[in-house]
C-alpha cells in the first residue's frame, strides 16, 4: 500500500495544484485506487467520491447505467471501462473520472478474461483507456498492479 500511497501523493500535488477533482469506479481493485488517494492528507481539496461497482446491481444502483445502456458491452473491456469514467465524472461533476474492471484472480472472469486482466481508462481533460494483462493469477498481486496501473496512467494525464 505504501507504493500506492507514493503514486497516489503525485497525482494529489498535481490535482491540488490545477485545484482539480475526481471521481473514481473501481471493480477488482475493491476501493485501493480510492483508498491511496484518501491516504494522502489533504485528500477532501480533490477527491470528490468513489464508488466500487463490483456487480450488476452495483453498476445499476451507483452508476446509474441501465441494462439497456450495456448493449453490445461487457464488463472488463476498453468500452466498459470508458464508460464507467466518463459516467463518474458526469455524476460527481469532477474534472477527472478514474475507472477499472477487470478479474484479480485467481480464476478468470465469465466472459472469458484471464486472472490478470484489467482495463482502466481516465476520462477529463485527456481521454485515455488500456489493458493491463499481468500473466499472473495472484489475487492480491493483480488488485495491487492494477491499482498502481490506474494511478499511474492518471498521472501520466495530469503531466500534460
Amino acid at each position: 500500500m505504501k507504493h500506492l500511497v507514493s503514486v497516489a501523493e503525485q497525482v494529489a500535488a498535481r490535482l491540488i495544484a490545477r485545484k482539480h477533482t475526481i471521481a473514481v469506479a473501481e471493480s477488482s481493485t475493491g476501493g485501493l485506487i480510492s483508498a491511496s488517494l484518501l491516504a494522502v492528507p489533504g485528500a477532501s481539496a480533490y477527491f470528490i467520491g468513489g464508488a466500487v461497482v463490483y456487480t450488476r446491481d452495483a453498476r445499476r444502483i451507483l452508476m446509474d447505467i441501465p441494462d439497456d445502456a450495456m448493449r453490445g458491452l461487457r464488463s472488463s473491456s476498453e468500452p466498459y471501462a470508458a464508460l464507467l469514467a466518463r459516467q463518474m465524472r458526469e455524476r460527481f461533476r469532477t474534472d477527472w473520472g478514474l475507472s477499472e474492471t477487470g478479474a484479480a484472480g485467481p480464476t478468470g472472469n465469465r466472459y472469458g478474461d484471464a486472472a490478470g486482466h484489467s482495463c482502466i481508462a481516465v476520462a477529463g481533460a485527456a481521454d485515455e483507456v488500456t489493458t493491463l494483462e499481468t500473466g499472473s493469477n495472484d489475487r492480491f498481486a493483480n488488485m495491487h498492479a492494477f491499482a498502481e496501473t490506474a494511478l499511474k496512467l492518471l498521472l501520466k494525464k495530469l503531466e500534460r
